[in-house]
């Protein structure tokens, strides 16, 4: 008696995967393997500048409008020591950041901050 063959289906997770989410992938921009950027105008320059100081997932999991975005630089050149960034290469992070991680609809969505009237006191 031969035994019987392996069930060789995957599980229904990866199949899930493989019908339904691989090809969203395929129709999507082209990423980067190394960083996880979209390659699109202006990603050297974020992987120049905004890797230096951190994983570029902190960058691929933020959403932003410019304005935003820029907000986010000053924020870091004032209290992380970003240094003075050359205004054309500023101005290409931050077209490629507002097109390619700009807000989507769950941001858009999000509830505006508590006012510092209702937190509760702070320590220290």
């Amino acid at each position: 008696m031969t035994s019987p063959a392996p069930d060789r289906r995957r599980p229904w997770t990866i199949r899930l995967f493989v019908i339904g989410i691989l090809p969203a992938f395929a129709l999507a921009a082209d990423i980067d393997t190394d960083t996880g950027l979209v390659t699109e105008p202006g990603w050297e320059d974020v992987r120049a500048y905004c890797g230096g100081c951190h994983a570029y997932s902190v960058v691929t999991n933020q959403r932003a409008n410019r304005d935003a975005w820029l907000d986010m630089i000053r924020w870091m050149q004032r209290t992380q020591n970003l240094w003075q960034i050359p205004d054309e290469a500023e101005n290409r992070i931050l077209d490629y950041l507002a097109e390619n991680y700009g807000p989507d609809e769950a941001t858009r969505q999000r509830r505006a901050p508590i006012a510092d009237a209702l937190m509760p006191p702070r320590d220290g």
